[in-house]
Order: structure tokens, then sequence, then C-alpha cells
């Protein structure tokens, strides 16, 4: 079994991508890694992040379980490489194969998908300015796509290739 690891910024479309692809093939999992760190107010440190990973990696062993799993579609925003890493080696541990794709666009692109997004609370100009800070880190990382001006399916076949 497979699980595909989509990582980036906050707003580059990680869930969109995700969601995408486990609709697009049968018997995928679409895991977020947000629902295994769901803590109001929310709290992103050692412990919490360190829980997270505990969560995700439960989730990911009960999908490996089902006959009715395929594949699994985690999405995650991981800045640091300890959670990342940790995150892929409980994956392979499990004997699943893993592949890694991580999002990114520019500025401007990441400036319009934030205000396009009505749903998500995390988008307040605050968490914006992180984001847009982050985004020279998430580009310096390996297999990153730049999905500035891309369709959402173009981007899938992307990663599924």
């Amino acid at each position: 079994m497979r699980v595909i690891i989509i990582n980036g910024p906050m707003g580059v479309g990680k869930t969109t991508i995700g969601k995408y692809i486990a609709e697009k093939y049968e018997g995928t999992a679409f895991i977020d890694g947000d629902w295994c760190l769901d803590i109001h107010p929310f709290v992103g440190n050692r412990e919490t992040k360190t829980m997270a990973i505990d969560n995700i990696l439960h989730m990911v062993d009960n999908y490996r379980k089902c006959s009715i799993c395929k594949m699994i579609v985690l999405v995650w925003l991981m800045d640091e490489q300890w959670v990342y890493q940790r995150v892929v080696d409980g994956i392979s541990d499990m004997g699943l194969e893993v592949k890694s794709a991580v999002l990114v666009c520019d500025k401007n692109n990441l400036m319009d998908r934030w205000k396009n997004d009505k749903n998500c609370e995390w988008r307040t100009q605050e968490w914006l300015e992180v984001s847009l800070k982050s985004l020279l880190f998430f580009s310096s990382l390996e297999n990153s796509i730049d999905t500035s001006d891309l369709t959402v399916d173009i981007v899938a076949d992307m990663i599924m290739r």
C-alpha cells in the first residue's frame, strides 16, 4: 500500500489536492493531520506535535489493516524536519511505500488562494504572514511542486506520476 504525504505552507492547496486524489482513486483514505492536533486554543509545540504524529500513525495503521483501503493520502504542514522524519519512519516501519510531495506557489497565488478560502478559520492576516514567510523554507525541500497557476487535476497528476 502507498501513502502519499502532501506537505507545504498553509493555504497552498494541500487539502484541496489531497481530497481530489482521494476522490479520484477508489479505496483511498484521506487524513488531514490537522484533525490529529485539534486543540483550542492551538498550541504547536513539541509535545502536541509528538501527540499528533502518534495519532496520524494510528490512523495510518488502522487504514493499513482495512481490506477496502488501497492507498492513503496524508496532508499536513510539517515545517520541522524531525516531524516529517518521524511520520515517514513510522509509515515505513509499517511496511508501506511512502511518496512525498511539497506544494508551494508564489506569493501572489498564495494571497489569492487565501482570500478565496471562506471556509477555513485560519485564514487571518496574522497566519497569512506566517505562511508567506514559510514559502522559502518549503521551496527548498525535495519534491517541491510549484503549483502557481496550475489546476488541481494537473497538480494531482504530477503527484501521482
